[in-house]
């Protein structure tokens, strides 16, 4: 489902029905020089809801603030919760970390001894030149 795009009308309207006050700093909203938008009380990435009484005119400032802070943490926790529910996400318990066993490290091997009669050959030879 698409956001709506507000139209001026209903702008106009949002920002008449609450005194051109931001809803969140509670200061007037100078619709002339300053930029406010329309915020959902409760986000609209919740509940899809759009109804006048979800919405309140906001400084933009005031807005990226409520966002960030406030509703995108429960947005993403909303979404986390319905992947687990739906299955996409596995739950993981401690109980099955815990009855895993870890593997256990091997021991080093020692090293290889090169006895071959061609390595002894080389060997002595460059003992030879240096």
């Amino acid at each position: 489902m698409a956001r709506r795009r507000f139209t001026d009308k209903d702008r106009a309207r949002i920002f008449a029905a609450n005194n051109g006050c931001c809803h969140l700093c509670g200061e007037k909203i100078n619709g002339v020089r300053e930029a406010w938008e329309v915020e959902h009380v409760i986000a609209w990435e919740l509940t899809r809801d759009d109804s006048d009484g979800n919405l309140r005119p906001a400084h933009v400032k005031c807005h990226k603030i409520k966002t960030h802070t406030e509703d995108r943490p429960i947005i993403n926790e909303a979404k986390r919760r319905e992947a687990r529910h739906t299955g996409v996400k596995r739950a993981t318990s401690k109980l099955s970390k815990q009855a895993r066993p870890k593997p256990e490290k091997r021991p080093a091997k020692p090293p290889v001894k090169n006895n071959s009669q061609l390595f002894r050959n080389w060997n002595s030879s460059r003992e030879a030149t240096q």
